[in-house]
């Protein structure tokens, strides 16, 4: 029995590959069947997922790669994305006014400038509006003016302030008297002569004045001579005879004198008369805030003679003041409404539309667009980046575009902007960028595109399929013994080598190896990756439709 133990633990051993079996003394019967069936069990699952080779078949192996040659070529690196071609700029011309249309000097596929006239509109209307709101602004200035003129009452002539009525803070309504202002620079005395002698006596001939009282004798002028006669005292008939006199300064409304012109002299004397006398009232309601006058000063006319002002005299000038402002206003927005009878082109280009003529009628709130013009100088793309290859992109970028609707045809463009405004859906963002087309060839605004942006261009770079690199950096190099005698097939895959490399620009197909690789040397791809670059170099060479 004890032998017989021992031979059964060094079997085990075996099968175990060095896994020793803590010894037992006796095995009796199913019991240890049993134990013997686990430990198989356990065996055979540690070799299974542990100790037996990689890989199946190595006949099955050699068909998982191809081997492919390291070389120099192009590399192109561009970031592809598609969108619709549209003109650089258009206008839907719409109408601002309403009226019959009196010109359209234009017809469709005309070139026109910036600011070309393409409509009239009958603006009759329009101009009775700007004359009524004239009227309104010349009202509103005048009143205005005259309540900012009431705010400082002034003499109306020159003269002599005879009396103030008012004193600082005062409140005076309209009409309430300011001053007395009288003018005694020049006095005028009336004169009875006889009639017989006024009929001798024209205006404009020297007269001698003399003052009563004093006995002064003053120069005179004659400015009138009456044509009626009066009776005078006595019975006797007698004529008017107004002279004028320049005031030597002393003299006033009240003194008389008598006058003698030629030979003739007056039947009675008679008393001077100011030359003008005037009484200056409040025009505004408000406080006397100044006097700048007293009685006897010497004034000329346009003299301030007080200044009124105060809260209610202060908002009736503001009120005054945006009177004026609002007629202006309104005066604008007439001149302006005016301006919308004449349509002329907002920009320079094409007419691709027009559907209003002479003769018809529009309504700026029911009308369409009276024309569109398209500006054809340049297409332009908008095209949508990731946010992985926003870094990519810059202004001035080559664009290689093409159309299904003009096979066989690409056509350039460059980036003209990158908008960092970016739209975000289901947590991804992309951002606009605006791709312009000098030479479109027959493009037409509205086509469909793919556009490939062309990030980097390298010239002869160390290349391989991009399916070679694994994991990132490393790609897989057969050693000796790996291929065939001709080096076209994986005989044995098991003589290989992973080795790490530095990846520079790609195109999608192939990728750049700026480390690690020699030209010269093989890399080995996954059959299935090559099979796929197949197809899907098959399908973007395929004919639209096919």
């Amino acid at each position: 029995m004890e032998a017989t133990q021992i031979s059964t633990q060094e079997r085990v051993k075996e099968k175990g590959r060095g896994l020793p079996l803590p010894p037992f003394k006796k095995f009796k019967g199913k019991k240890w069947l049993k134990r013997a069936v686990i430990v198989l069990a356990a065996l055979a699952a540690l070799w299974f997922f542990f100790l037996r080779p990689k890989g199946t078949d190595p006949a099955a192996r050699m068909g998982q790669y191809t081997a492919q040659p390291v070389s120099l070529q192009d590399l192109t690196e561009a970031v592809s994305g598609t969108g619709t071609v549209t003109p650089i700029d258009s206008y839907y011309l719409k109408p601002l006014a309403t009226g019959e249309v009196l010109e359209a000097p234009f017809e469709v596929g005309d070139r026109v400038e910036k600011g070309q006239l393409l409509y009239r509109l009958d603006a009759k209307d329009a101009e009775m509006n700007i004359q009524q709101a004239e009227l309104s602004l010349r009202q509103a200035q005048m009143a205005y003016d005259d309540l900012a003129g009431g705010m400082s009452p002034s003499a109306s002539a020159a003269g002599v302030v005879q009396q103030v009525h008012v004193r600082k803070g005062d409140l005076v309504s309209p009409g309430t008297p300011i001053a007395d202002i009288s003018d005694t620079s020049t006095l005028w005395v009336t004169l009875p002569f006889h009639s017989a002698d006024a009929a001798g006596i024209t205006p404009g001939q020297s007269a001698q004045v003399t003052i009563s009282g004093t006995m002064e004798v003053l120069p005179g002028t004659v400015e009138s001579v009456s044509s009626a006669d009066l009776v005078g005292s006595g019975g006797a008939l007698t004529r008017q005879v107004r002279v004028r006199v320049s005031n030597p300064g002393a003299l006033t409304a009240g003194h008389s004198a008598t006058a003698v012109v030629g030979e003739a002299a007056c039947a009675a004397p008679g008393q001077f008369e100011e030359n003008s006398r005037q009484t200056v009232v409040a025009q505004v309601s408000g406080e006397i805030t100044a006097l700048h006058v007293t009685a006897g000063s010497q004034v000329s006319a346009g003299t301030a003679l007080a200044s009124i002002g105060g809260d209610a005299a202060g908002t009736a000038l503001s009120n005054a003041a945006m009177g004026v402002e609002s007629a202006r206003l309104a005066l604008q927005r007439a001149q302006d409404a005016l301006d919308n009878y004449t349509i002329t082109a907002p920009i320079s280009g094409t007419v691709i539309e027009k559907n209003i003529k002479a003769g018809d009628n529009v309504n700026n709130i029911e009308s369409g667009a009276l024309a569109v013009i398209y500006d054809l100088s340049y297409l332009k793309l908008e095209m949508n980046i990731s946010e992985l290859d926003l870094g990519k992109i810059q202004e001035g970028q080559l664009v290689d575009i093409t159309a299904d609707a003009i096979p066989g045809q690409v056509f350039t463009g460059r980036v003209d902007r990158l908008s960092i405004n970016g739209t975000t859906t289901n947590g991804f963002t992309t951002y606009p960028a605006t791709i312009l087309l000098e030479d479109y060839g027959g493009l037409n605004p509205g086509m469909n595109v793919s556009a490939d942006i062309i990030v980097k261009q390298v010239k002869n770079a160390l290349s391989v399929p991009a399916a070679a690199v694994q994991r990132g950096d490393t790609v897989l190099v057969p050693l000796e013994g790996c291929l065939s005698e001709d080096g076209s097939t994986v005989i044995d895959p098991a003589k290989t080598e992973e080795r790490t490399v530095t990846l520079g620009s790609g195109d999608g197909e192939f990728v750049e190896i700026t480390s690690g690789l020699e030209e010269g040397e093989t890399v080995l791809v996954p059959a299935q990756s090559m099979d796929g670059m197949a197809g899907g170099m098959g399908a973007a060479m395929a004919p639209a439709g096919g």
